[in-house]
């Protein structure tokens, strides 16, 4: 199994281990896999989630100087549950069990243990960069905390994150370093592809879902996931992805194409329009995010949209194949209500955006929304809209009484290597 850059598909392929710790194409684009997996695995529970993302995953790795470890890394990664609300068809996904209750900690763990294991047969460094605009970073601080032969800096809007997600940013020491800086998510994204482009820096890599150990397992948990799916109900289901980088979503598209039972796959986006203007209008236009309630998707100009592009090179095609419907903060919020009234299921404002989208547009239609974030992540949101507190998980409450820290800084890469 070979990658390719989105750029220059016809230019240098590198194996998965060389993708991953290279982070990002040298002509500036994103690893895709040459070709998909040509079948998909038979999936039991009985050894834990840990065995079945393993099983999707291990296709990408055949003759890869990490085939051998790769059952060893994934049990190490994914020792945390992947679980259904069910609900007679019109289901939920949740993916919020790790460590920071987001479902970044598939991919970001992944990650952290893979770069570790081959950066220490080679016995080289590497500094990790990421952007974050809620959950990333703090997944990413907490999965590479104490990894030897990486250090990370996290830069995150300053003002523009929950405080619950600030605190699982900022409460690290050692070799994660968190920078709150004067702009949007943007303008983070921004400064971290600028240090790279930066021939005068070395030794850097980004665990933002730019890097494609951040999308193997989000390709994986749905090929579970439609598989169970399937199995359970008999029907493809329509999987709903609130989305505002689309690395998620990407996953899911390469399990699509891969021969995962998916009807259809629809974007859940906020306020930020980007992606349903552009199937709008045929015209695509980034632009500077919004702030909304579901801060994590405050994204105007989404980086993995250069690999949608890559599978769907045409406006037709990218028409057929994407959907993509914009949710405002007042429809999450209505969401919110109607979901704890109506079921007493508790969800965030970004699974909210998911589930206005299946109950205006997927009526009692085989559907699975994508639920990313625990609830108690987003308490001063949730807890004054459906009157009730919310319990913390036990890890997001230890890293909420860590100590801060953070450096402020202006939008400009030059200072994180000062």
């Amino acid at each position: 199994m070979k990658f390719v850059s989105t750029r220059s598909k016809d230019g240098m392929k590198l194996s998965a281990s060389e993708a991953i710790l290279k982070g990002l194409a040298e002509d500036g684009g994103l690893f895709i896999p040459e070709s998909m997996p040509s079948s998909l695995p038979d999936f039991t529970l009985e050894k834990g989630a840990w065995y079945a993302m393993y099983s999707a995953i291990k296709p990408f790795f055949e003759g890869d100087e990490l085939e051998d470890e790769l059952e060893r890394i994934c049990r190490s990664a994914f020792d945390f549950p992947i679980a259904f609300h069910t609900d007679d068809g019109e289901d939920t996904l949740e993916l919020f069990y790790g460590p920071t209750a987001a479902f970044k900690d598939f991919g970001a763990r992944f990650l952290a243990y893979s770069m570790e294991t081959l950066l220490s047969r080679r016995g080289e460094d590497l500094t990790i960069l990421v952007a974050t605009s809620g959950d990333t970073g703090g997944a990413v601080a907490s999965a590479f905390h104490n990894r030897e032969h990486l250090s990370v800096k996290v830069l995150f809007p300053k003002g523009r994150v929950a405080e619950r997600q600030r605190r699982q940013l900022t409460g690290w020491d050692g070799n994660v370093s968190s920078y709150e800086v004067e702009g949007s998510f943007d303008d983070c994204q921004r400064m971290v592809k600028e240090a790279f482009m930066d021939t005068s820096l070395t030794g850097l890599s980004s665990a933002n879902s730019i890097n494609l150990g951040r999308l193997l397992p989000q390709y994986a948990y749905y090929v579970w996931a439609s598989s169970m799916y399937y199995e359970l109900y008999g029907r493809k289901p329509i999987i709903i992805i609130p989305s505002g980088n689309v690395g998620n979503s990407t996953g899911a598209y390469w399990a699509k194409a891969a021969g995962a039972p998916i009807e259809r796959i629809v974007l859940a986006c906020n306020a930020n329009r980007t992606i349903p203007d552009y199937l709008e209008s045929g015209e695509y236009k980034p632009r500077t995010s919004i702030e909304t309630l579901a801060n994590a998707m405050d994204v105007g100009n989404p980086s993995n949209m250069e690999r949608l592009f890559a599978l769907f090179p045409t406006y037709d095609e990218f028409r057929r194949n994407v959907s993509s419907w914009s949710v405002s903060d007042d429809e999450i919020r209505k969401t919110i209500k109607e979901e704890w009234e109506e079921h007493g299921h508790i969800i965030c404002p970004h699974t909210a955006c998911g589930e206005r989208v299946r109950r205006d547009h997927f009526p009692s239609q085989p559907t699975i929304v994508v639920a990313t974030a625990h609830p108690a992540k987003f308490e001063s949101i949730v807890e004054p809209i459906i009157g009730k507190t919310i319990a913390i998980p036990r890890s997001l409450f230890d890293i909420m009484h860590k100590e801060s820290k953070s450096r402020e800084i202006a939008a400009d890469y030059h200072l994180l290597f000062e």
